[in-house]
């Protein structure tokens, strides 16, 4: 590709004019996009571009716009130069959309790798986008795909008033050598790690559909991105009881859904089968392997260390550890911990351990089923209001 750019989505940005956030205009163009989402007959075969929709969908974004509104006069930066990662292929549709929620200009750069996901969403996007009424949105909008290798990073870098960065570690490293303009904030997204804890009285206590909804959120949780997502949980915590019968009945309806729904080649199950043998020699704490076939692996953890962040699971291959309470995370809990999942505890219960502890970590706590639920406030930013500036007068 050389130093070749490709337009998916816009053009060549000249000019990078502020708007207010929540503009009448971002959220009128917003919810016109969730409405061509839906519609599109070629989108609903990808629940994650439908999680788009309902994002975008005008009751979500005025609730949002409603807590996020104060007494402040506020402006976007400028441009907001994103760069989103391989591993979710809608990510960077939601950067855009915090970055035009928060009143910017937006240059949002796609992984080369090819998604349908990210072709359906730009092909959408220019649908709405050819609308008169969205010709202002039109203006500031481009999103664009370059090799790494190209000059690109550091021509965006070097014009931008914000750059946001989403990907691993070494991506980071990288692309923080870029020099930004001396105001420029930037804000990085670096490799994370996640988990659930479950109380196991409380599943046991299920009825067999609200067992079945509890699995189905589990699976969507962690299968559908095959564990990919900095918010999937890799170790599972249980406040056990004496019989482990809701553990048992928890991983019998997660296994089932998994049968009925989860693609799985060959190519998958011996890449998780590679990944355990391997974690088996990096953690000796890892314990005996635990499946009836191989859509899911389980495997006991003896104790915490606190390098635990580092055994990861995929493809359906998870961790588990019996814990009296949240408490038991004490000394483990590092920067790196990001979400925390539950089921059978109340969030504030959790957050005041948390508080409690000053933990450097976990920065959400969602019930079961949301840990994939992106939103204007992540990895502990508001971004709303990092990609703003507030005009001070007296």
């Amino acid at each position: 590709m050389g130093n070749e750019i490709k337009y998916l989505v816009g053009q060549e940005i000249e000019q990078f004019v502020p708007l207010v956030p929540y503009s009448d205009s971002a959220c009128n163009f917003l919810n016109d996009l969730s409405n061509e989402i839906l519609k599109d007959n070629r989108c609903k075969n990808f629940p994650d571009i439908i999680s788009v929709a309902f994002f975008a969908r005008k009751g979500n974004i005025q609730r949002l716009k409603k807590s996020f509104l104060d007494d402040n006069f506020r402006l976007g930066k400028g441009l907001a130069f994103h760069i989103t990662p391989s591993n979710i292929p809608v990510q960077f549709i939601f950067s855009y959309f915090f970055g035009l929620l928060a009143g910017n200009t937006n240059i949002v750069r796609v992984p080369s790798k090819d998604f349908p996901q990210v072709d359906l969403l730009c092909d959408v996007m220019n649908t709405v986008l050819a609308k008169d009424e969205h010709k202002p949105i039109k203006n500031i909008t481009a999103i664009v795909q370059y090799d790494r290798a190209s000059d690109w990073t550091k021509i965006f870098s070097a014009q931008c008033q914000v750059r946001l960065i989403w990907g691993g570690d070494a991506t980071i490293d990288n692309i923080r050598k870029i020099p930004l303009p001396p105001r420029a904030t930037e804000l990085v997204f670096a490799d994370r790690y996640s988990l659930a804890i479950l109380n196991e009285s409380a599943v046991a206590n299920l009825s067999d559909s609200e067992l079945k909804r509890l699995a189905r959120d589990f699976y969507n949780d962690t299968y559908l991105v095959d564990q990919n997502a900095c918010s999937s949980p890799h170790l599972i915590l249980w406040q056990a009881d004496n019989n482990n019968v809701g553990r048992e009945k928890f991983w019998s309806a997660v296994e089932k859904i998994a049968q009925d729904r989860y693609d799985f080649p060959p190519i998958k199950a011996t890449g998780k089968y590679t990944i355990f043998c391997q974690n088996a020699i990096d953690f000796p704490q890892s314990g005996t392997l635990t499946k009836s076939d191989n859509y899911l692996y389980r495997a006991n953890v003896t104790n915490l260390s606190n390098n635990i962040d580092n055994l990861r699971g995929k493809f359906g291959l998870f961790y588990e550890h019996n814990v009296s309470s949240l408490e038991d995370l004490k000394g483990v809990v590092n920067e790196k911990y990001q979400t925390l999942t539950y089921f059978g505890f109340s969030a504030k219960e959790l957050a005041d351990i948390v508080l409690k502890n000053r933990w450097l970590g976990i920065d959400r706590i969602v019930p079961v089923g949301k840990s994939l639920d992106i939103g204007v406030i992540w990895d502990g930013y508001d971004l709303i209001g990092q990609m703003s500036r507030i005009i001070f007068f007296e």
